[in-house]
């Protein structure tokens, strides 16, 4: 028998319209016994049911769901009809021989990622409940999906929360973790073992395409180039030269590393440096380029710190705005969740007004559609990319 909990009046609303995540002061009481880890039961104040899902007191999230049918089994059948949903959701909707296969509570499996490059799956687990079905899980990937190997990146501060460490290795037979991909034309190198996230920023795939109207025959400045995969589908797309940049002289090698592998070398070239200090220094010796993008880490990961974002995005935005050429083109985002929309907006338009341009909006875009947006849960909503025409 599964413990039952209710949750106090007012409080069972926003679950009993989708959303996955039952808060610590939700909860008025329970009945029966439980482990952390367990499938319980959800109800509302007069006691109907909203749904099962697995619990960790230890977390502010302390229930998530994982289905609305009372009848529905949490087992290897569950996860394969899951993962059979989202699999053919992405068939659909995107080039599926690299992308983001489970996105968590977006594809209704609360604390996982997977993440597939070409044959080879990561996954990132960042819950207790979801630690619990990690056999079941590669299990699938191996034998109902092809999967050649599995490598665990659950390495991530947010399982300490849980009462979890961070653990990374492999969970099939050990395979070589430089994995070659191919996106928009693009070939890359993708580190499973020590790359970013799981190797590689799968979310920006359909906004890389996107630039490249906009970088035939242009020079090209990409600040935070990570691997390089903006600054490579500007040179892809026929770009005059490009320049990148990132802090992490690792990110530079790597970077010029897939130059070479898609034979432009000659044409983009890789340097580091910090962003903040180089722009000031190049807007006074009076470079600029015809097109300026900035894909900068998320600076803020908390409600709490939004403040110091907000400075640190108008901050970057406004040396950003100075590099470009008049009519030329400006590419900026975050990834962040915390940085609405709306703040987001308002801190471009006062660098653009700061570095006295004025901007046109061409595009504004989200992640791609392999990270889709369940309007039930706004978590699962962070990346905004805008692309400007600056005069």
């Amino acid at each position: 028998m599964s413990s039952k909990f209710y949750l106090h009046k007012g409080k069972g609303r926003k679950a009993e319209n989708g959303c996955p995540w039952i808060y610590t002061d939700e909860i008025n009481e329970y009945d029966g016994e439980y482990t952390n880890g367990d499938i319980v039961e959800v109800y509302n104040f007069k006691g109907n049911f909203i749904g099962k899902g697995y619990i960790n007191d230890a977390s502010k999230i302390t229930i998530r769901m994982m289905t609305r049918d009372i009848n529905e089994e949490i087992d290897r059948d569950f996860f394969k009809r899951r993962m059979e949903a989202a699999w053919n959701y992405r068939k659909k909707v995107i080039d599926t021989s690299s992308c983001r296969f489970v996105f968590g509570e977006a594809d209704f499996l609360p604390g996982l990622t997977i993440d597939k490059y070409e044959d080879y799956y990561v996954i990132q687990i960042s819950s207790l409940g979801m630690d619990k079905y990690r056999d079941i899980i590669v299990d699938i990937l191996m034998n109902d999906f092809g999967g050649k190997g599995v490598y665990e990146r659950s390495d991530i501060a947010s399982r300490e929360l849980e009462g979890l460490s961070q653990k990374k290795g492999f969970l099939t037979d050990p395979f070589p973790t430089d994995i070659e991909i191919e996106e928009n034309g693009v070939k890359y190198l993708v580190d499973l073992e020590n790359g970013q996230k799981t190797g590689f920023f799968l979310d920006q795939k359909e906004n890389r395409a996107a630039i490249h109207r906009i970088c035939k025959d242009a020079t090209v400045l990409d600040c935070f180039t990570h691997t390089g995969s903006f600054a490579l589908n500007a040179g892809i797309a026929g770009a005059k030269s490009v320049l990148g940049v990132d802090v992490s002289q690792h990110a530079v090698d790597c970077a010029t590393r897939n130059a070479e592998l898609n034979n432009l070398q000659d044409t983009v070239k890789f340097e580091c440096h910090n962003a903040f200090d180089v722009l000031p220094q190049w807007a006074k010796e009076g470079r600029q380029f015809d097109v300026v993008i900035l894909d900068p880490p998320a600076f803020t990961k908390s409600r709490n710190t939004v403040n110091g974002a907000k400075r640190g995005y108008k901050e970057i935005n406004l040396r950003g705005l100075k590099m470009v050429k008049p009519y030329g083109y400006f590419v900026t985002c975050s990834c962040s969740h915390f940085m609405r929309e709306d703040l987001l907006k308002a801190t471009i338009m006062e660098a653009a007004m700061d570095a006295r341009r004025s901007i046109r909006q061409v595009e504004f875009r989200t992640q791609s559609a392999d990270h889709p947006i369940l309007w039930n849960s706004d978590e699962s909503y962070y990346l905004k990319f805008y692309i400007f025409q600056v005069v």
